[in-house]
């Protein structure tokens, strides 16, 4: 896949849990026992004018019932936590290139879909996040949208610089929901 986003997205910062600053997260990442240890750095990305740090410092870390919940360093309480709300955590530079392609929303939506033999299909609407994977919103030329997991199988090429995903459908993928 061809990606042109800055870093990996290791996790995606949920709700806050109890009121010690902690906070759930979605995890994107195969080692979260390796990514997630107290004094960890992770540069962040958040919307514009949220206040989020660049980066975040890992000051805890637990599993409670099967859920991630992280504490960072300068979040002491739940008013904290919830302002961290839908950030994303990245991989550091210096250790990308095993976390796989990503890709935020702004990045694709507007962006052609084809299929690999050049024929259009439609544009890119938005981006859902999923707990096993996230799904591209495809509005088809008929007006319909379609849903199609964002992964290598079936987008082998994302090229935001040429304006274009690559959408390999099966049979039947895009008239899902008829």
């Amino acid at each position: 896949m061809t990606s042109s986003a800055p870093g990996h997205v290791v996790a995606r910062i949920g709700k806050p849990h109890a009121l010690r600053g902690e906070v759930t997260v979605q995890v994107h990442t195969d080692d979260p026992e390796g990514r997630f240890v107290v004094g960890a750095t992770f540069p962040t990305r958040a919307e514009a004018g949220s206040g989020v740090p660049r980066e975040l410092t890992l000051a805890s870390v637990r599993v409670h019932r099967g859920i991630w919940l992280l504490g960072f360093e300068g979040i002491p309480d739940r008013t904290g936590a919830e302002g961290l709300r839908g950030t994303r955590l990245l991989a550091p530079e210096e250790s990308e290139g095993g976390e796989g392609d990503a890709w935020y929303e702004e990045d694709l939506v507007g962006l052609a879909a084809q299929s690999p033999d050049g024929e259009h299909l439609g544009e890119i609407v938005a981006l859902e996040l999923g707990p096993a994977q996230d799904r591209l919103v495809v509005r088809l030329a008929s007006g319909r949208e379609a849903l199609v997991p964002l992964v290598e199988q079936l987008v082998p090429t994302v090229d935001v610089e040429q304006g274009h995903v690559v959408i390999d459908a099966p049979p039947g993928l895009l008239d899902l929901g008829q």
